[in-house]
């Protein structure tokens, strides 16, 4: 039996409990981590010339057997010698993708998933005895790594037929408050591969025994990295209603894609109506943040001012860790950056709409204009500048919906005042004495 390097199960449990908020989180990091090592062989491949293999002979397995309480994920990757075990799983916290992609940081075409090197630990948080067999892509050798997190791991040879890597979880037994049963379930594993892995590159599977047919149970090809022109309206809507579970069309895309200090894609919605609880306070804002197509956290407030809440969507980043909490996001500068950008994008979207489509914008002011004017007045009207030429007052001359400046432009000669009135409509507002006395 070996001790962990970066020893003590105190720092083992700290890892586990503190990143990791969710336990069903384990399968999307083991995911990630079988990508990155398809990733490695397939970029050799590239980089090596003919090796045999083609991206359609790449793919991700998952096997849960019930009557031995086992769940098997595998591969058919790069694999891991002897040494790589030692190195990458001995070793808590040392992540093999980091290295590997240091040491390809110059060539383009490389994104790694994982790189803080504690994501495959998060397997312990569900199992009871964890065994890894891998084989190095063209080694005769394999080998066996096993450990119950806790005291320290064996290493010890193995017979494997392929190269690649597979992990095979021991689930704990259930308890009275956590039922580790259920990922065995296939319901709960399809479910779970689509929150949180549907944009892995290469196809997962439930069944070893078709492993060769393409196509899997993630979608694979994540809609906001196609190119804008390549997508037809009709997709963003269907792609909009089937992941925000709503009936109706949105009423404006926002698709964009940046690089720079901040590189991001961000696929954003402006729905055509309100959702029913979205005055109350059980309406929960935020955006769907991914980190290279894996998702991170499925609502994100802090990518979205409260005046903004309305939007829906989500953003896509390579340069957030998978392995990032909710307090490490908070102090984030990358996604602070983020932020900053997508409110202006906002901002600009809306302008745009109220310009040249202002039927469409007094639809949309209708629905969520109460709560742009609840930005004005919040933090003591610190986002006045960003939002007043935004908001829409009925006028009383026109009889229809008007901005600041344009009843401004107006003004008749010698007017000093506009007189402004609050009401519950402008009906009931018409009828006030004081109304009829202006």
């Amino acid at each position: 039996m070996k001790q962990f390097k970066a020893e003590s199960k105190r720092l083992l449990d700290l890892m586990i409990n503190s990143i990791y908020t969710h336990r069903e989180i384990f399968l999307r990091e083991l995911i990630s981590n079988a990508s990155d090592a398809i990733d490695k062989l397939y970029y050799r491949t590239l980089s090596d010339g003919d090796t045999g293999l083609n991206r359609d002979d790449f793919c991700i397995n998952i096997l849960p057997d019930k009557e031995n309480r086992t769940l098997t994920i595998s591969d058919n990757g790069c694999g891991m010698t002897k040494e790589e075990l030692e190195n990458n799983l001995g070793t808590i916290a040392k992540s093999g993708s980091l290295n590997f992609k240091k040491e390809n940081e110059q060539k383009e075409d490389i994104e790694i998933i994982g790189q803080f090197g504690v994501g495959f630990y998060s397997a312990f948080m569900v199992s009871e005895k964890v065994t890894v067999l891998s084989k190095a892509f063209g080694s005769e050798e394999a080998s066996k790594w096993e450990s119950t997190g806790t005291a320290g791991y064996t290493i010890e040879p193995c017979e494997k037929e392929s190269h690649g890597t597979t992990i095979i979880l021991k689930l704990k037994p259930d308890t009275e408050d956590n039922h580790y049963d259920e990922f065995l379930e296939t319901y709960t594993l399809q479910n779970l591969v689509k929150k949180y892995s549907d944009y892995i590159r290469y196809p997962i599977k439930m069944d070893v025994e078709k492993s060769r047919l393409k196509g899997g149970l993630n979608s694979m090809v994540p809609i906001w990295r196609k190119n804008k022109n390549e997508i037809k309206e009709e997709e963003y809507n269907e792609f909009y209603k089937n992941k925000f579970m709503d009936y109706t069309d949105p009423a404006k895309v926002i698709h964009s894609s940046t690089e720079g200090t901040a590189t991001y894609n961000a696929l954003l919605f402006i729905p055509a109506r309100a959702p029913m609880n979205f005055y109350t306070k059980d309406y929960e804002k935020g955006l769907q943040l991914y980190s290279n197509g894996v998702l991170i956290m499925d609502k994100c407030a802090d990518l979205l001012p409260d005046y903004f809440s309305f939007i829906r969507g989500l953003v896509d980043s390579q340069d957030l860790s998978l392995n990032i909490s909710r307090e490490m996001l908070q102090h984030d500068r990358q996604l602070k950056i983020i932020a900053g950008r997508l409110e202006k994008k906002i901002k600009s979207e809306l302008e745009s709409m109220l310009s040249n489509e202002r039927e469409k914008y007094e639809e949309f002011f209708k629905n969520f204009g109460l709560q742009l004017k609840y930005g004005v007045y919040q933090d003591f009207g610190a986002h006045k500048d960003v939002l007043q030429d935004l908001l829409l007052f009925y006028s009383s001359g026109e009889k229809k919906l008007v901005t600041l400046k344009e009843y401004v432009s107006r003004m008749k000669e010698g007017q000093k005042f506009i007189y402004y009135a609050c009401g519950e409509n402008v009906d009931r507002v018409d009828k006030l004495p004081q109304t009829e006395a202006v």
